[in-house]
């Protein structure tokens, strides 16, 4: 049995009421609490072009992807688990094409390979045009 001074407490839903519970009470919003906006002007800035180097100053030091593609190709799974040492992959360029440079996935150049002191390397032989690159955006 409960003594006086304890409390019994009964799970929800076995024959008791339920319990009403209030939500806290807010102070209602007044004059001296809210604030209007405050935004600056939208006067067109004149961007001198012999001072903006500061802000490309400030790219020169982020990390860029490059890659350069010998070619392309697609296989179907059946034929790339055959593939072994010696086997020969088909691609969509023939030799002598250009290869493409790419710069975070954008083709930015075409150029050839070389090497130089038994290391790869691209020669840039075409730079692609600004009209070029936005119409391989589309």
């Amino acid at each position: 049995m409960a003594s006086e001074t304890e409390a019994v407490s009964t799970p929800p839903g076995a024959g008791s009421e339920p319990q009403k519970t209030e939500a806290p009470k807010r102070e209602p919003l007044t004059e001296s609490r809210v604030k209007p906006a405050a935004f600056g002007g939208l006067e067109p800035k004149v961007v001198n072009p012999a001072s903006s180097g500061g802000n490309m100053n400030l790219l020169l030091d982020v990390p860029m992807k490059i890659e350069v593609r010998l070619g392309t190709t697609k296989m179907i799974i059946k034929n790339l688990l055959q593939l072994g040492h010696g086997s020969v992959i088909e691609l969509d360029k023939v030799a002598g094409d250009p290869m493409d440079i790419l710069i975070s996935d954008k083709l930015i150049a075409r150029g050839e390979i070389v090497v130089v002191n038994e290391m790869f390397g691209v020669r840039i032989t075409d730079i692609i045009s600004p009209v070029e690159r936005i119409e391989t955006l589309k």
